[in-house]
């Protein structure tokens, strides 16, 4: 009998299509076989465990900057704390500076992650402008891995036009990329935040109120209607409401290859958040905001009957203690983004499957599967399969924990997720086969993590 490098013995395999009980066998860093009594040189058990695919977190913003500030993570401690909540893989940004071309941008933020990451990553590329040579770019970002392109309806500097999503939108369908947008309209905010600070409402619970529901869901329908036109592949990131899902959904239902993404704050949180006294609601200014308890049950339904399809964080941290205080006396002034990196798997598992709300398939689907697939990283990450990387998390689903600050990894002094209880949690995570992390331990080094170069996914198969 052949014995391989590694055999995790006696698990719970669960993937996006199955679960079964079952040894894994790794050879080289990667899947070999999966059947019983395997032999091996060195044996993991997994009694009592969930054996997953390393899970993939297709949103995070580490050492990023935002105006006078930084968020907190740099690609090291951002990293690392993924690793320890079983993530394997993250998908960052690049936003290129004005007069620098896509491919300089790409090569300078490479530079700054691959002596720094302990995970594997890879990169979207921000299209802020639609200026010829950019445009004329686009062939050779994608060779070079990129093939997810950020977009904004929002924010100076980095907002299109309708006639500039357009023709964007033309590109990337011609290129076979997928356009990610955030969606909310630009006015509508602009006109609300105008108003709440004439008004004399300068404190964290205005936040919400200065980029309402109907700002997200308008902007998901323009935008999907110009997708529609040209058909382009477009994937909306980090939808809050009802209103935004129910025009997803009416693009899906129209043929269209139309893709969206939830976060855990937008499942698990409200908008009475920005209510708590001591300017702590600061700590929950993000954008799109918290929402109501409506909207999270319509986008857990979302999840469950696959309108949306992926679980990403949209992690973006900042001090609440020297960052977010910077807008102490403006709520416009708070640095948007909360972090999530770490808590997610074990958050989803907990207030997804416990709760009944998402199966096991469906819970390894969201958070591991459809972000490989649909950023052209499937089969070589996302799932348990030979010949897929060895990126695997064993998941102790009894092991209990009550999160805080304190038991994170995270570079930032607060959770969002303060005193949630959780029933199960990793407590192994394999990167390629090595040991990565293990009960709270890291034990790789920075610059163990990897480019990974996307394809072009088959969009149809997953519509």
């Amino acid at each position: 009998m052949t014995a391989f490098d590694l055999v995790i013995q006696n698990g719970k395999i669960v993937t996006a299509g199955e679960t079964l009980d079952a040894d894994l066998a790794i050879q080289g860093g990667k899947i070999q076989a999966i059947g019983k009594n395997l032999s091996g040189h060195k044996v993991l058990n997994a009694a009592g465990l969930l054996v997953l695919p390393g899970a993939i977190d297709p949103h995070v913003h580490l050492q990023m900057p935002a105006g006078a500030t930084t968020s907190s993570d740099n690609w090291q401690t951002g990293t690392t704390a993924a690793a320890l909540g079983g993530t394997t893989t993250v998908i960052d940004f690049i936003e290129p500076l004005e007069n620098q071309s896509l491919i300089e941008a790409f090569e300078e933020r490479k530079a700054q992650a691959d002596s720094q990451v302990v995970i594997d990553y890879a990169l979207h590329m921000t299209l802020s402008s639609i200026i010829p040579e950019r445009m004329a770019e686009l062939p050779e970002v994608i060779r070079a891995g990129m093939t997810s392109f950020k977009t904004y309806t929002t924010y100076d500097g980095l907002k299109l036009t309708d006639e500039a999503f357009l023709k964007m939108f033309r590109r990337v369908s011609e290129t076979g990329g997928l356009v990610m947008v955030h969606a909310e309209n630009d006015a509508m905010c602009g006109f609300a935040t105008r108003e709440l600070l004439a008004q004399g409402q300068y404190g964290p619970e205005a936040h919400p109120r200065s980029r309402p529901a109907s700002a997200e869901s308008e902007a998901i329908e323009r935008v999907l209607a110009m997708a529609g036109l040209t058909g382009t592949p477009t994937y909306i990131v980090h939808i809050s409401t009802a209103q935004g899902v129910a025009a997803l959904s009416r693009a899906q239902a129209r043929g269209q290859l139309a893709f969206g993404e939830t976060c855990p704050q937008y499942l698990l949180l409200t908008d009475r958040e920005y209510s708590r006294p001591d300017f702590e609601g600061a700590k929950f200014v993000c954008a799109p905001p918290l929402r109501k308890e409506t909207d999270n049950a319509f986008l857990w339904d979302a999840l469950s009957q696959n309108t949306i399809q992926t679980i990403g964080t949209d992690h973006c941290p900042f001090f609440f203690k020297g960052q977010k205080d910077l807008g102490k006396d403006c709520f416009t002034h708070i640095p948007g983004g909360i972090p999530g990196i770490e808590s997610r798997l074990a958050l989803m598992y907990t207030y997804g499957v416990v709760s009944g709300k998402l199966t096991l398939n469906q819970w390894v689907d969201r958070c591991c599967t459809k972000p490989a697939e649909l950023f052209g990283l499937y089969p070589q990450k996302g799932t348990l399969m030979p010949g897929a990387d060895a990126d695997i998390v064993l998941f102790d689903p009894h092991q209990e924990r009550v999160l805080s600050h304190q038991i994170l990894h995270e570079n930032v002094d607060y959770t969002p997720y303060e005193g949630l209880v959780l029933k199960g949690y990793p407590i192994t995570t394999l990167l390629r086969g090595e040991l990565l992390a293990e009960k709270g331990v890291m034990y790789a080094e920075p610059g163990n993590g990897k480019y990974l170069k996307c394809n072009l996914p088959r969009f149809e198969q997953l519509s």
